[in-house]
C-alpha cells in the first residue's frame, strides 16, 4: 500500500473469521489478489457479499415498495397467504419489480445507443472533427437494411438520412422502431400479433414505469407484455443502434489475437485501465497514449512508456476492435487495483464499485470519473467531451504519470498471461463461412442440419460474487461444446472463457467429434468472442440470419440455439433476458430469479411465454444441469425440424449429382 495511506481496516469480528478465497473464485490472479488484500487489511466485494446475506423475501421478489403504505412483505413459502396493503398479490408485486428491472435496464443500454447517436450526428453535421466514419461498408449495409437507398449516392448523405431514421428509435410515439425491419417476418407476426413491437425507447420506458406505479397495471400478464416491449427496444433498439454506430465510426471487429490477464501490467510503464461501457473516451484514449508527447512526458520520469488496458465492457470493445490486453472482469476490478501497478483508472458508466474510491486511494492508484451522468464521491471528475476529446486522456495521461513518479505502493503483478482470439462480428462470421464474394451462413446452418453442430447457445453476462467467479461460466461452455454445441460469447463471461483458454482454436480438441471437425475446417475457436454486453445485438442478428438462410425454420423460436447468464448481477441483464426470450429463445439464469415458484407470474415466463409462440426462463445454479437444460431444448427443437436423427455423410458421384441437377 501507498505509504502515506491507511488501510479502511476490516472490522475485527470479520479478521475473526477466516475466509477461504479459493471458494469464491477459480480465477488465478484474481485469487492471488484477494489474499493479498487481506493481508493488507483491506475488504472487497467477496467479502462483503458472505457478510451481507441477501434479504430472502426480496431475493424473491415478495416485497412491494411501490408507494409509501409499505414495504408491503409477503410470505414467500406461502406466496397467496396474504397480500399487500393496496391488495396487490404477490403475482403483481412480483411482476411489477420485475417490470422495473427491464425499465432499468433498457434505460442503459437505451442512453449508451443515443449517446452514440448524438456523436454519430455532430460527426455528419461536420461538428465533431476527429471521429470519423471508418467503415462505410458497414454504413451502406446498416441503412440498406432499413430501406435507405445508398447507390450512387454521397457517403454523408446516407449517414444523414441513417441518423434521421434511428432518432426514431428513441423518439418515435407511433409505429415500429427502424430495425423492426430486421426482424423474421413470422417472427415479427407474433409480436404484432401479442401488440409488443417497440415504437420508441423513451415512451416504452415511460408506459412501463407509469404501468409499475402503485394502482396502475395490476394484471401480471398485461405487465409481462410491456416489459417485452420494453426489452425488445432494448435489443432491437438502443443497444443495435450502439452496436452499429460503433462499428461505422471505429470499424468493424475482426478477429485479433489478444491478451487478457493482470500478467499484462508492466511495472516499468505508466499503467492505465479505463473500465465502463461507452467506446468514446476509450478510443480517445487509445490515441492519447500513442502520443509522442504524451510518451515523451512517461519517459521522463523513467518509464518506458504508457500501458493501456481495459476492463469489463470497454475492454471487451477494444479487445476486438483494436487487440487491448484486457485486465479482468467484474469481480477483478478490486483485485486489479491491489497490484499497486495500476497508476490511473477511469470509469464512465455501468458496474462501477463506489468501493473503487476506497480501494484506489489505498494503493495510491488515481482514480478518474469521466461520464456527466456518474459521478462517485470522493473521486475525481475530469468530463469527457466529444467536442474537445483529448482534453480528458491527456489530464488522465498526466495524473497517471506523476502517480508513477511517486510510486510508494509495493507492486506485485501476477504472471499469468492468457492468449485468446476476439472480434468475431456477425459481418466477420459471414465472411469466415462464405468468402468475399459469397458471404453467408449456409455452411453454418448446414452442419446443423447435419448434426456436426448440435445448436448455438449464447452464454453471457456479468461475474457475481455469490457465486463462485467465473466457475459457472466455463464448465457450462466446456460442457456445451462437448456435446458439440457452438458457443458465442460477450460481456465478462467472455473474459472468464478467454482466462480459461476457450477462445483459442486449440481449444476445439475440447469440442465433441462434429465441432472439433467444423473448428478445425474454418480454423476458429469452440466459443466466439462478440463484443460488449451491449454487443448481445450481434447475437440478434445472428439468430435473424439463420432464420433467412432457411432449413432451419422460419422463425427465431424454431431454432436449435438457447441462451443463458449464469453468474448475472445487474438490471441489464434481466432486459437483456427478456428480449431473448420475447425474440424466441430459451434463456436461462444462475444466482437467483426474482420470482416465487408455484405462482402465476412464474408460470408465466417459465412455461407461458413459450407457449404464445415466445421464448421461456429457466434457472439452475448447477452448470451441468444447466448446459443438459439447454442441450435438451436444442434437442427438442431439433426433433421439431425433423434433424435430429444423425445423418450419414455422403459423397456423391457424378450419377448422383446429374439426378440432382436433373
Amino acid at each position: 500500500m501507498a505509504e502515506e495511506k491507511k488501510p479502511v481496516a476490516i472490522v475485527e469480528e470479520k479478521k475473526a473469521k477466516k475466509v477461504d478465497y479459493r471458494d469464491m473464485t477459480t480465477c488465478e490472479t484474481t485469487l492471488q489478489m484477494l489474499r493479498k488484500m487481506e493481508a493488507d487489511g483491506q475488504d472487497n466485494c467477496f467479502t462483503r457479499a458472505a457478510e451481507m446475506k441477501p434479504c430472502p423475501i426480496g431475493a424473491d421478489s415478495a416485497c412491494c415498495k411501490h408507494c409509501f403504505m409499505g414495504p408491503c412483505r409477503l410470505n414467500a413459502k406461502d406466496p397467496y397467504s396474504k397480500v399487500g396493503v393496496c391488495g396487490a398479490t404477490i403475482d403483481t408485486i412480483a411482476a411489477r419489480n420485475f417490470a422495473r428491472n427491464v425499465a432499468a435496464g433498457c434505460a442503459a443500454h437505451t442512453d449508451h445507443g443515443m449517446g452514440m447517436l448524438d456523436t454519430f450526428r455532430e460527426v455528419v453535421n461536420g461538428k465533431i472533427e476527429h471521429f470519423k466514419i471508418q467503415d462505410e461498408k458497414k454504413l451502406k449495409s446498416v441503412a440498406e437494411s432499413i430501406g435507405i437507398a445508398t447507390e450512387d449516392r454521397e457517403v454523408m448523405d446516407i449517414a444523414k438520412d441513417l441518423y434521421a431514421e434511428l432518432e426514431r428509435t428513441y423518439t418515435q410515439v407511433e409505429g415500429e422502431i427502424p430495425f423492426a425491419k430486421r426482424v423474421p417476418p413470422k417472427t415479427l407476426e407474433t409480436w404484432r400479433k401479442e401488440g409488443i413491437v417497440p415504437r420508441g425507447s423513451m415512451r416504452e420506458i415511460m408506459e412501463i414505469m407509469h404501468r409499475s406505479h402503485m394502482g396502475v397495471d395490476q394484471d401480471y400478464e398485461n405487465i409481462v407484455k410491456q416489459c417485452s416491449r420494453t426489452a425488445l427496444a432494448d435489443g432491437w433498439g438502443g443497444s443495435m443502434v450502439a452496436t452499429e454506430i460503433s462499428d461505422i465510426l471505429f470499424g468493424t471487429p475482426s478477429p485479433k489475437v489478444a491478451g487478457v490477464n493482470m500478467g499484462f501490467l508492466k511495472e516499468d510503464q505508466v499503467n492505465i485501465i479505463i473500465h465502463g461501457h461507452e467506446p468514446l473516451m476509450f478510443e480517445a484514449m487509445v490515441v492519447a497514449v500513442n502520443d509522442p508527447a504524451n510518451v515523451e512526458k512517461a519517459k521522463a520520469v523513467g518509464a518506458k512508456g504508457i500501458n493501456l488496458l481495459g476492463m469489463c465492457c470497454s475492454g471487451a470493445e477494444v479487445l476486438g476492435r483494436h487487440g487491448i490486453p484486457h485486465a479482468g472482469n467484474f469481480m477483478s476490478v478490486e483485485p486489479v487495483i491491489a497490484t499497486g501497478a495500476v497508476d490511473a483508472m477511469g470509469v464512465d458508466v455501468q458496474c462501477i464499485m463506489q468501493s473503487l474510491v476506497r480501494v484506489a486511494d489505498c494503493y495510491g492508484t488515481k482514480f478518474f470519473t469521466t461520464n456527466p451522468r456518474a459521478h462517485i464521491e470522493g473521486a475525481v471528475h475530469v468530463e469527457f467531451h466529444e467536442h474537445a476529446p483529448f482534453d480528458a486522456p491527456n489530464q488522465i495521461i498526466a495524473m497517471a504519470v506523476e502517480r508513477y513518479s511517486k510510486r510508494t505502493a509495493k507492486i506485485v503483478i501476477p504472471s499469468r498471461k492468457d492468449w485468446g482470439v476476439h472480434g468475431f462480428s456477425h459481418e466477420y462470421v459471414n465472411y469466415m463461412l462464405g468468402g468475399e464474394y459469397r458471404e453467408s451462413y449456409t455452411p453454418l446452418n448446414a452442419n446443423i442440419i447435419n448434426g456436426k453442430i448440435r445448436g448455438v447457445a449464447a452464454v453471457v453476462g456479468c461475474t457475481n460474487p455469490r457465486v463462485k467467479h467465473d466457475y459457472l461460466h466455463v464448465e457450462l461452455v466446456k460442457e456445451l461444446i462437448k456435446n458439440n454445441v457452438l458457443v458465442v460469447q460477450t460481456g465478462c463471461s467472455q473474459i472468464s472463457l478467454a482466462k480459461a483458454g476457450l477462445m483459442r482454436p486449440d481449444a476445439a480438441v475440447l469440442a465433441g467429434e462434429g465441432l472439433q471437425e467444423v473448428c478445425e475446417t474454418v480454423g476458429i475457436p469452440p466459443v466466439l468472442s462478440l463484443g460488449s454486453c451491449v454487443d448481445n445485438s450481434r447475437i440478434l442478428m445472428a439468430v435473424a440470419e439463420m432464420v433467412k438462410i432457411g432449413g432451419l425454420g422460419d422463425k427465431i423460436s424454431d431454432l436449435p440455439v438457447a441462451g443463458a447468464a449464469p453468474e448475472y448481477m445487474s438490471e441489464k441483464a434481466i432486459c437483456i433476458g427478456q428480449y431473448v426470450v420475447a425474440s424466441g429463445i430459451y434463456t436461462v439464469f444462475g444466482v437467483t430469479f426474482p420470482t416465487v415458484e408455484g405462482t402465476k407470474f412464474h408460470d408465466l415466463l417459465f412455461n407461458g411465454l413459450e407457449e404464445k409462440g415466445f421464448g421461456k426462463w429457466g434457472f439452475s445454479n448447477d452448470p451441468i444441469e444447466m448446459a443438459y437444460m439447454m442441450i435438451d431444448h436444442i434437442d427438442k427443437k431439433r426433433a421439431a425440424l425433423g434433424i435430429s436423427e444423425k445423418r450419414e455423410r455422403k459423397l456423391f458421384s457424378m450419377d448422383d449429382r446429374r439426378t440432382a441437377e436433373g
